[in-house]
Order: C-alpha cells, then sequence, then structure tokens
C-alpha cells in the first residue's frame, strides 16, 4: 500500500510566538496604571492583537488587570482577539508566553507597582523563587481572577 499525503491549505490570522516582543517606544504608556513601560524593561509584558497592534505594561499584575476587563480598557476588542501574552522570566529575563508561563504570587519581590506576579518558564525555578523569597502560591493565567489581583494591591 503507498502511504497517502493530504496536504491542507488554509488561510489562518497571524500568529505571534513569545519571542521577541513588539518594539516599544519611551512613550508607551501602561494603560492601567499611567506609567512608561520604557522605565521597567526587566518587567515589560505585552499584550499583542490579531490585528497587529499592541499594549504594553509595567508588569505581569498590570497586564492581567488589563486583561482581565477588556471591557473597560478596551472595549472593541475581546479576549479572542489576543494573539500573544509575553513576559519576562524573572530569572533570565527573556521573553517568554505569558500563556503558558508559571506566576508566583506573595513573594517578598517587588515590580514596580509593588506586590506583582512574578512570571517564569519553568515549574521548577517558580517552586525555587518561592521558596527563597517566600511566596505562597504558584498559579498558571487561567487561575489570575480579580481576587488575586486585589490580594497585590
Amino acid at each position: 500500500m503507498m502511504p497517502v499525503l493530504f496536504l491542507c491549505l488554509f488561510t489562518a490570522p497571524p500568529t505571534f510566538s513569545a519571542g521577541q516582543a513588539p518594539a516599544l517606544s519611551v512613550k508607551d504608556k501602561c494603560p492601567v496604571c499611567g506609567m512608561f513601560v520604557s522605565n521597567y524593561p526587566d518587567w515589560v509584558a505585552t499584550i499583542q492583537f490579531n490585528d497587529g497592534t499592541h499594549v504594553a505594561f509595567d508588569g505581569p499584575k498590570d497586564l492581567f488587570t488589563y486583561y482581565l476587563n477588556l471591557k473597560k480598557y478596551n472595549p472593541g476588542k475581546p479576549q479572542s482577539a489576543i494573539a500573544a501574552i509575553r513576559v519576562k522570566d524573572y530569572y533570565s529575563l527573556a521573553t517568554i508566553d505569558g500563556r503558558t508561563a508559571y506566576y508566583v504570587i506573595g513573594s517578598d519581590v517587588y515590580g514596580p507597582m509593588g506586590k506583582e506576579l512574578v512570571p517564569f518558564a519553568k515549574l521548577t525555578d517558580a517552586r525555587g523563587f518561592m521558596v527563597d523569597h517566600r511566596g505562597t502560591k504558584v498559579v498558571r493565567l487561567n487561575e489570575i481572577t480579580p481576587a488575586i489581583l486585589k490580594l497585590l494591591e
């Protein structure tokens, strides 16, 4: 029997990997707190939309405040319009996929806006950091709620 190869061609919206975040300007401001994002390069987080536009934040906490309340911050775009969420791994400072990252809450490490969701690419790094910095829990994107964000205020 000869193997049969099927080739499917389709048109899909552009996809964006965690990789390189969009180029930021010194004028980019966090839409949640109004701080200039370029002042905090180690904490920069971004949301990229399917249409190529992006929004930058001074940390994951503000990113998730925005993400969980798009109707307030960007009423024209639903969560389904988000192509990529990017955060910086706390140890390596590499840009990582915010959808698959591990976030430590309750630690003694503060970001630009105080208490923060500290992101990691690897669960082992997040757990080690949690022990070293008195974190209370490791969470994933789908576990981040307004109640968790309220604890970080």
